[in-house]
């Protein structure tokens, strides 16, 4: 909840903003018509240019967001896969060995789940990091010296490397959970929506007021843009990946 905080208290301001910014300019239209009736004249290509390019901006920064949330989400179902089949790989390890190592994998995927739940809280979220980073040495570890004692070279060839590849997917969900457009995107975003207030609220002097079209054009900018940051931050707004959560909790499941 903590989070919604930020993103929803800039929504809020943006949208006052525009509000703002449309009364201003329609009044500055009107100023301008009482002084000239052809006032506001020639300026078309200026507003399609700016209107032009608020819509490429929201376009883009949408279609980014879009790709790295279902990217985050095809990462889950591969660490997921990649557990699992490092798991299975177990049985070519002599069977004294497999019962040690079968458990820290069950309290590696704890580990993992309950770091993705408590990554809103920061302490939470380290403690779990650093116990499935000692839990991947101890699995490691443990593995490479119980594939030496089988005598063959199958079991290392085969679970070392599934191993390395569990180990290695959690650098890259990590990057990608950290992988965002820069800060000044999101603060062009808003200068653009702001200055499109200003002239949809100079080309709004022509006739009465409506009171609809002017909710309505801040409204939608404003719930544009908190959608493009929930996209960027699906394990904390209202827009969540969790649900893919369910694949690791499933190889959790089978492991009993």
């Amino acid at each position: 909840m903590s989070y919604l905080v930020g993103p929803l208290t800039f929504v809020l301001l943006l949208w006052l903003g525009m509000l703002l910014l449309l009364e201003t300019g329609r009044r500055l239209g009107l100023r301008q018509r009482e002084r000239s009736q052809n006032a506001g004249s020639g300026f078309g290509a200026i507003e399609g240019a700016v209107f032009g390019l608020l819509a490429l901006l929201i376009a883009f920064t949408f279609s980014g967001a879009a790709s790295r949330f279902d990217a985050r989400r095809a990462l889950i179902v591969e660490e997921a896969n990649d557990i699992g089949t490092a798991y299975l790989r177990l049985d070519l390890l002599p069977a004294e060995a497999q019962p040690e190592l079968r458990s820290l994998f069950r309290q590696y995927v704890d580990a993992r789940l309950s770091f993705y739940r408590n990554l809103l809280n920061t302490k939470g979220a380290e403690a779990d990091a650093a116990r499935f980073v000692q839990l991947q040495n101890e699995i490691w570890t443990k593995s490479a010296k119980a594939s030496q004692q089988t005598g063959t070279t199958t079991a290392g060839m085969l679970l070392l490397p599934a191993l390395n590849a569990m180990i290695d997917i959690t650098t890259t969900r990590e990057a990608a959970r950290q992988t965002h457009p820069p800060i000044i995107i999101f603060g062009m975003l808003a200068v653009l929506a702001l200055a499109c207030s200003v002239l949809a609220g100079y080309g709004m002097a022509v006739g009465p007021r409506s009171w609809v079209h002017t909710l309505g054009f801040a409204a939608i900018l404003a719930l544009s843009t908190y959608l493009i940051i929930d996209l960027e931050y699906p394990r904390a707004g209202l827009i969540r990946v969790d649900a893919f959560d369910h694949f690791l909790v499933d190889v959790r499941n089978s492991m009993n």
